[in-house]
């Protein structure tokens, strides 16, 4: 089952955190908010790092209805 992500744009500051955990997956639009390009382009381990390594808890990952990060 593939990784649902979701970020609150509210929330997030543009640090860049999750491009360094999974490039190919995030990156910043032109308002410096990150958002989704590839959720497949990084192993859902990588994915799950760039979660929980957000300064500001951004990004949520679920698997189905549960939630993993």
């Amino acid at each position: 089952m593939p990784l649902d992500i979701r970020i609150d744009r509210d929330t997030c500051m543009g640090s860049g955190n999750c491009q360094f955990w999974a490039p190919g997956v995030f990156d910043l639009d032109d308002e410096g908010i990150a958002i989704v390009v590839d959720p497949a382009a990084q192993p859902d381990d990588k994915v799950v790092l760039a979660a929980q390594g957000c300064p500001t808890q951004a990004i949520k990952v679920f698997r189905g209805e549960e939630q993993i990060a």
